[in-house]
């Protein structure tokens, strides 16, 4: 039996990677992922085997990276961000936990990595300083009832929210729903973050109030954080104070 480990390669950027990601990477005899995050990597693949598809076909990517270890290939699968969050480490655990344990491939872990949620936090400053809430808005495997009951609960305890796949060419209403359920308890001035391709070349920030912060461009790979009550901007950093006496 070959190893199987699942990666998170960080938002874009080689420089935001970890050295324990690249050294999975380069030790490894076959690549599996996203097309997108294939040519991320690109560089440090060198000639090693690829397995890689399209959006909306991860449980067949998935079962071939498995398959791939289990015949004896170092394998490694890997997602953008951290794997774990919203990325291909839980698939990839589940597939291997259904086979025979004589039958399954060496579980070489989960590489964690720098989320999309941590790298436009930064970004924007330092808004994540108190309790949050992340949210995906794809109703693609959750559905849209319980994603806007999830958003009232985080709202109305007054947490920072961070919002992925926020909006899409068919989901161009999600965004706005989740607004009008945020305005029910905070301010229209409360301060909104938008960072779009976080660490790679197309990065783009903007910081603008719940009131209009739809009226900005957001797309799939924006990720967009809500303010709390005591969130504020200042000198063009967002700011979510951690309660420290100055």
């Amino acid at each position: 039996m070959g190893k199987i480990t699942v990666i998170g390669i960080g938002p874009g950027s080689l420089e935001d990677m970890t050295p324990r990601a690249r050294k999975a990477i380069e030790s490894a005899e076959v690549v599996v992922g996203y097309k997108t995050y294939i040519k991320l990597v690109e560089s440090i693949i060198g000639g090693k085997e690829i397995i890689d598809n399209g959006m909306m076909q991860e449980v067949e990517r998935c079962q071939l990276a498995v398959k791939s270890a289990a015949e004896g290939k170092e394998t490694v699968v890997i997602s953008s961000g951290d794997s774990g969050i919203y990325g291909m480490a839980g698939l990839v655990l589940e597939l291997v936990l259904q086979l025979p344990e004589n039958e399954r491939p060496e579980w070489g872990g989960v590489v964690a990595g720098i989320s999309a949620v941590q790298a436009s936090a930064a970004i924007l400053g330092a808004p994540l300083m108190h309790d949050f809430a992340v949210i995906s808005l794809s109703d693609l495997m959750t559905p849209w009832e319980l994603i806007k009951k999830r958003a009232e609960a985080a709202a109305s305890a007054d947490f920072v929210i961070a919002l992925y796949n926020p909006k899409s060419h068919k989901r161009v209403n999600h965004i706005e729903e989740i607004r009008e359920i945020v305005m029910k308890y905070r301010s229209p001035e409360t301060p909104v973050g938008i960072v779009s391709s976080a660490s790679r070349d197309a990065e783009e920030k903007v910081i603008s109030n719940l009131e209009n912060f739809t009226k900005e461009d957001i797309h799939m790979f924006s990720l967009v954080i809500i303010g709390n009550s005591n969130t504020y901007v200042k000198d063009g950093y967002m700011i979510t104070p951690r309660g420290y006496k100055l």
